[in-house]
């Protein structure tokens, strides 16, 4: 393994409360978090996260517990994970698009008692309130700042607090035996493919070890600046951007959202060195009209997942060096593709990690030879660096590490000098702009409409050459539908990004003798004619975070 830098991180700060208070000391009031024109310094991120930590006790909450939190971008979402790991609790980030029955699964399977949410999204809660009854504490924040008005919740069942309440609280240091190292810190929820979303056990260790990974390989110094747009409570923001820049002692700058026109603007006001893209980003950012300033930046490193054709054109064009890994919520980071691996290895996700094994399987767990493909496996033998499982869901967590190799249900192979490349995805799970979907999540909304008798939902390309929703229905005897119709009770029920793009409806689906859907046949069959398919675009229905 290829090391540009060694971090010196004591044995004892490896959970999110040690690893804070070891920062505060160490660096005081130089800059950690910058979001627009706020700035948190190491020392004051301490000790906001405290405030919270104790303002949250205060309220009753023990360690142990679930504390689930839904809001856009913002610096609050950050120091909340902080916060509940440094009290021993855990922390459960609901993407913000969630509504309907959607967002009642993830509280509910969670096992979550608490909500901190933006008060503009009360509304998504109280319609779904009585599918909840363990949330017993609803906390708000006011998106534009200040305290809240709390009446706009006094119809919940639930109690209902002002979270800048919480800042309160005493700033002084919270025992260091609350979360050890081993402890379940975070549940990131992962896209079901034969089932709902699981939620994937994140150690302190992980988040911490993953962390250190990052900086040693990518080299990362006190005077980088390192950046992200994309979603909080995604893995990737804070798992190769949030907390690798807290301890490579850098500045950490948190955008809202993407934008391919306003991007580069904001690298080169930030004074940006090092970001992530994922997916179609890549995509929308080539696709931007050359400008003089295309090389007027500070960054060094790009990290891409995955590595499109044109990596190599896009690092002339920027002045950059494409970067990349291959890692997994369900298990952690498996390989990374550093800036001092030869040239030629580029289009690879790197060399596997600390402590990881990595073994190409085939269907039935024979390890295949280099250049073969097959199923990606990987074992590793550092303690706590990997995921815990999948929470209340033993079966799936022992049929995914079955004959001791975590499976990862991507098809990928190794060359003669054990670099990675990635193939395919064997899940059935759709990738939409970052975004991972469940088939089975929105087949079930979809199997909610009262017209609609079997669905199958599925992945075709898009314009971009990134993953566009499909659904292929068909209708209850004497039955008829609109596929407007049934947008529109997609969009009630689910997040917008999960939405159908195109609909078609069937006589029947296509099964095999055990009466599985034969998707393959169905996206085949409308990958060829995709424009004679209903295209819910094509049709002028805008489907976003703002619809209702």
């Amino acid at each position: 393994m290829i090391r540009q830098r060694v971090l010196d991180v004591p044995a004892t700060a490896r959970t999110l409360g040690s690893i804070a208070r070891h920062k505060a000391e160490k660096n005081g009031d130089k800059i950690y978090l910058r979001f627009g024109k706020r700035e948190i310094s190491y020392r004051a991120f301490h000790e906001i996260t405290n405030r919270l930590a104790r303002g949250l006790q205060q309220l009753g909450v023990e360690a142990g517990q679930h504390v689930a939190f839904m809001m856009d971008n913002k610096p609050e979402q950050l120091l909340l994970y902080f916060a509940i790991g440094k009290m021993g609790a855990v922390s459960i980030p609901v993407n913000s698009a969630a509504k309907g029955d959607l967002f009642a699964y993830y509280l509910n399977q969670s096992d979550s008692v608490v909500l901190i949410l933006d008060a503009g999204l009360i509304e998504r809660y109280q319609a779904i309130e009585e599918q909840c009854p363990n949330i017993t504490k609803v906390i708000l924040l006011n998106e534009a700042g200040g305290a809240v008005d709390l009446s706009i919740g006094k119809d919940l069942r639930a109690e209902v607090y002002d979270y800048q309440a919480l800042l309160d609280a005493p700033a002084d240091d919270l025992p260091d035996d609350l979360a050890r190292i081993s402890d379940f810190a975070i549940m990131m929820y992962t896209s079901g493919t034969t089932g709902p979303s699981k939620g994937n056990m994140v150690p302190h260790g992980r988040l911490i070890g993953g962390a250190i990974d990052h900086v040693e390989i990518f080299g990362y110094q006190p005077d980088d600046v390192l950046y992200t747009c994309l979603p909080l409570f995604h893995g990737n923001a804070l798992n190769t951007s949030a907390i690798p820049a807290f301890l490579a002692d850098a500045t950490f700058v948190l955008s809202p959202r993407f934008s391919a026109s306003r991007f580069w603007d904001e690298i080169r006001e930030n004074g940006v060195t090092a970001f992530s893209l994922l997916g179609a980003m890549v995509n929308f950012l080539w696709a931007q009209p050359e400008s003089p300033r295309d090389k007027d930046n500070k960054v060094r490193l790009c990290m891409m997942v995955p590595v499109p054709d044109f990596a190599r054109e896009f690092e002339k064009r920027y002045g950059v060096k494409v970067t990349s890994v291959y890692a997994l919520s369900d298990y952690g980071f498996i390989t990374f593709l550093s800036p001092a691996h030869p040239p030629a290895k580029w289009k690879s996700a790197g060399l596997p990690a600390t402590g990881m094994t990595i073994s190409i399987r085939d269907d039935e767990d024979n390890p295949l030879p280099p250049g073969v493909p097959g199923e990606i496996c990987a074992r590793c033998d550092v303690p706590w660096i990997t995921s815990l499982g999948y929470y209340k869901m033993p079966e799936a967590t022992v049929e995914a590490n079955r004959n001791q190799w975590f499976h990862t249900g991507d098809r990928g192979y190794l060359d003669e000098d054990g670099y990675l490349y990635f193939v395919d995805r064997k899940k059935d799970a759709i990738r939409r702009r970052g975004e991972n979907i469940s088939s089975y999540e929105v087949e079930q909304i979809v199997l909610g409409h009262a017209a609609v008798e079997d669905a199958a939902a599925y992945a075709v390309r898009s314009e971009m050459s990134e993953d566009e929703v499909m659904v292929s229905v068909t209708l209850k005897h004497g039955a008829t539908l609109d596929p407007a119709d049934l947008i529109r009770y997609c969009a009630k029920n689910m997040a917008y990004f999960m939405v159908p793009r195109y609909v078609e409806i069937l006589p029947e689906l296509p099964r095999t003798m055990t009466e599985k859907v034969e998707k393959y046949k169905l996206k085949e069959s409308a990958q060829a004619r995709l424009n004679e398919i209903w295209d819910r675009e094509a049709a002028g229905i805008v489907v976003n975070r703002h619809t209702n």
